[in-house]
């Protein structure tokens, strides 16, 4: 499935549409997709330790639990654009929507800890399928002239659900008096954390039947009528939709359908413009991001911050991430993708390198001392916006445009695999690796924002303000 849709013709990329608002609507309904997308990803923090001590389990087999979600986004993401080709953008959506409200049903009420992780597989799956559908939907709905603003409510979503999930979480564990284990209504309180994914699922699925399918999937399967008057409730009535319509029809034609043939080259296996994409995919990972939002609430509770604190400062966390998130999308296209790129990662190195000198220090009554203890935590935050104002939008931006035409959906299937699979070694390692030294971690993931300093100078090439056909 094309995730980019092509630029109109007969001035329509000049054209506003006449209901600006119902196009916002279809979108921001399209990425609640990438609102739960976020949630259900960071929404397992607030019961880490909770599943540990109700299944009586080690760090090891605690980190497979988290981190077999992983799974099963790797197989949403890679079958959704097959099933969306199938079925449609719209029935993706939907079955999406049901798999999210399954997940967090079967999450709730787990009889024991095999059927949890089947149950965040399941999720897993519902993730990998919006990581993929949400932006290509919006693509193709999203007028010309609005399309880079309204592509942006897709990662704008995502971090909003994962700032939603830990103050959800913040929330019930207050109603519990501060204890994951605590009993409201019949359930523990990590367990009604996991639940209440259920009404935003729900209302994605409701909001799914109200907008319309993509234009683009409607000629495909010859609804030449109905592609037509979506086009004209999102592009406007002064639009040649006849020439709209036979435009999209020609460009679908001239696609070229890469394969994972097309990514291999003479030596190294791949073409070196895929190993740099891998290498983004894999660095933006490697960092250790995700422990921010997996398991903040365990870290914090690690080196003595109490359940009700550790849980605000993971909230707080995902606030600094909406924020810097926000200033990417400001100054990508001003300043360009590799210098924000190469801010982020000394940013990142710093903030890392002091965490892991704060966790070095000796626990005093089971409590970092308050130098270290604030220094930790000022870093944190520091950490968290290096990478949002940075890696985390840039990366997906370079992805984007930086491979040629002829191999862009292959190269961009194999770079989201990597990253996938860079995500499951950090989210199934952390515990472990906590329990052997939590500050040698830190390091290692200093290590790693260091080494991504000299691999953008030297192979990142800035893609601002060049044409995708200018990739080679």
């Amino acid at each position: 499935m094309t995730s980019t849709a092509q630029p109109p013709a007969s001035g329509a990329r000049e054209a506003h549409p006449d209901h600006l608002g119902h196009v916002i609507f279809i979108t921001a309904a399209a990425a609640m997709g990438g609102f739960l997308f976020g949630y259900d990803s960071s929404v397992i923090n607030g019961a880490v330790e909770a599943i540990r001590h109700r299944y009586e389990i080690g760090s090891g087999t605690l980190a497979q639990v988290i981190a077999v979600a992983l799974i099963g986004c790797a197989i949403g993401a890679a079958t959704a654009g097959r099933i969306a080709d199938r079925i449609g953008r719209i029935r993706c959506m939907q079955i999406a929507a049901v798999l999210f409200t399954i997940s967090a049903i079967g999450s709730a009420l787990p009889f024991s800890l095999w059927d949890l992780a089947l149950w965040r597989v399941v999720g897993g799956f519902a993730i990998g399928m919006a990581s993929v559908i949400g932006p290509a939907y919006i693509a193709e709905v999203a007028p010309a002239a609005y399309r880079g603003r309204l592509g942006s409510f897709q990662q704008a979503a995502i971090v909003v659900g994962i700032a939603v999930s830990q103050l959800v979480n913040w929330a019930i564990l207050n109603m519990a008096d501060g204890d994951q284990r605590g009993e409201i209504a019949g359930l523990e309180a990590w367990q009604w954390m996991l639940g209440v994914m259920v009404v935003p699922a729900m209302l994605y699925g409701l909001l799914s039947f109200a907008i319309p399918e993509s234009p683009r999937f409607l000629i495909s399967v010859g609804r030449h009528d109905k592609a037509r008057q979506v086009l004209s409730e999102v592009e406007g009535h002064n639009v040649d939709l006849d020439a709209r319509v036979a435009e999209i029809e020609t460009a679908m034609h001239r696609e070229h359908k890469s394969t994972f043939r097309d990514l291999l080259g003479s030596r190294f296996g791949f073409l070196p413009i895929v190993w740099v994409g891998i290498g983004l995919s894999v660095f933006q990972q490697l960092v250790g991001i995700n422990v921010a939002f997996y398991y903040s609430s365990t870290l914090w509770q690690s080196v003595g911050v109490n359940p009700e604190s550790s849980f605000f400062y993971s909230f707080t966390t995902s606030i600094i991430n909406i924020v810097g998130t926000v200033i990417a999308m400001v100054l990508v296209d001003r300043v360009g993708r590799k210098p924000l790129a190469l801010v982020g990662s000394a940013g990142m190195a710093l903030a890392l390198a002091f965490e892991a000198w704060a966790f070095s220090a000796d626990l005093v009554g089971g409590k970092l001392p308050t130098t270290q203890g604030i220094v930790a935590l000022v870093a944190a935050h520091l950490f968290v916006l290096f990478f949002a104002l940075s890696w985390g939008v840039v990366v997906w931006v370079f992805l984007g445009e930086m491979f040629p035409n002829r191999i862009r959906a292959a190269a961009l299937g194999v770079a989201a695999s990597a990253q996938w699979i860079a995500n499951w070694a950090i989210t199934a390692s952390f515990p472990s690796l906590a329990d052997w030294n939590l500050s040698g971690t830190y390091v290692i993931y200093t290590i790693f924002a260091v080494l991504s300093i000299p691999f953008v100078l030297k192979y990142v090439k800035e893609t601002k303000g060049k044409a995708l056909e200018e990739m080679g």
